[in-house]
């Protein structure tokens, strides 16, 4: 009897180009593009953002005992060239200092009159980067004045959050696990919730990890390492908040375009995310874009808001929260559609090769029946 003949034994008939065409389909050469574009927009976001920070519109306060004689250092201030300051006029030191702790301004400069030095406030917590801009913007105003600046620190970071990037590297933690425990669910069983109750069950888990992870993130960034002061509770929540607001989203874009969803996920947490959020560098010394997108992506409103509870007694937080439950809603809502709307229409589990619309295959006769 002649036996059937197996060409994947042998391997593709037709020479080199049908081995190729056998071992990288057009889906796995479309995705492999995609990651090259991934890859080239992640190299031009981050260095596009840091490779010349030049300071714009820092907000700074000016107080003297003499009206006249503050208003004329506004005047000076913000008429530098390029615009680095945006000066205004507060009462005294006392205003001043609110102001930071606030976080309505970035810095003051406190005008001794009757002597040749002023005084500098600054608050390292809310970037090292940003109060040594300010200190050498205003140390050469004041030197062109004949005058000297004494800098005092009102809001300085902890001794274990070097150059005040404890934060932000808090909050990168907290959205990496976000996204992973997202793509994670997805993944254990397609990349398109099949119906609502699948999706509410991977809502849930999310938000069980989102807790945990906020938690222990947390606890190894203060008690542990010493790396973040200020309120653990406030921390956790914030954790929890971040890594579900990630989670959704990562749902939701892989309820939306399946397997592509985890790579828009990156595009927008870690390639436009992570360089805008004012880790390294704050807003104001972030070119336009990513001074403009920062505040409205996860890890820009994480990153000022852990800055907030660790070193301003939570002032500030209030917005960036906002945003972030806006995500997790938003996250939520589109996964729970996404499941709604292709009920009874399940995609193919991630990395199965299938098109997102492929039928399931035929079952064999007797599978899955067990012995007879």
């Amino acid at each position: 009897m002649t036996q059937p003949t197996d060409s994947t034994a042998a391997g593709p008939s037709g020479g080199f180009l049908a081995e190729i065409k056998d071992a990288v389909t057009i889906r796995a050469a479309l995705l492999v593009l995609g990651v090259l574009a991934l890859q080239l927009a992640f190299i031009t976001s981050y260095i596009g953002a840091f490779h010349h920070p030049k300071p714009s519109e820092i907000p700074i306060a000016v107080a003297a005992p003499l009206p006249q004689v503050a208003q004329q250092t506004v005047k000076q201030l913000g008429s530098l060239p390029g615009n680095p300051l945006d000066p205004r006029v507060v009462a005294d030191e006392a205003a001043a200092t609110a102001g930071i702790m606030n976080r309505d301004i970035d810095a003051a400069l406190v005008i001794d009159p009757a002597g040749r030095t002023d005084k500098l406030l600054v608050a390292t917590g809310s970037g090292a980067s940003l109060a040594t801009a300010v200190e050498e913007i205003v140390g050469l105003v004041e030197q062109s004045q004949g005058r000297t600046v004494r800098v005092v620190d009102v809001a300085p970071s902890a001794a274990g959050d070097g150059r005040g990037l404890s934060a932000f590297y808090l909050v990168v933690g907290w959205c990496v696990g976000g996204y992973l425990c997202a793509a994670i669910l997805a993944i254990s069983a397609g990349a398109r919730p099949a119906n609502s109750a699948r999706a509410v069950i991977r809502l849930g888990a999310l938000l069980a990890y989102a807790i945990v992870a906020g938690l222990l993130g947390a606890v190894i960034a203060g008690p542990v390492l010493g790396a973040l002061p200020g309120s653990l509770m406030g921390l956790w929540g914030l954790g929890a908040l971040v890594v579900f607001a990630v989670g959704a989203i990562t749902l939701a874009l892989q309820g939306l375009a399946g397997v592509v969803g985890i790579g828009l996920a990156i595009l927008l947490v870690v390639v436009l995310g992570n360089p805008s959020a004012g880790g390294a560098y704050p807003y104001p010394l972030l070119p336009p874009f990513w001074k403009a997108i920062g505040p409205a992506l996860p890890p820009g409103a994480g990153t000022y808001a852990a800055r907030s509870i660790a070193y301003f007694r939570g002032n500030g937080a209030g917005g960036p929260m906002l945003v972030l439950a806006g995500w997790a809603v938003v996250g939520s809502a589109v996964t729970l559609a996404c499941a709604v709307f292709r009920r009874g229409r399940p995609g193919p589990a991630v990395g199965s090769g299938l098109p997102d619309d492929a039928p399931s295959a035929p079952r064999l006769a007797g599978e899955g029946s067990g012995p007879r």
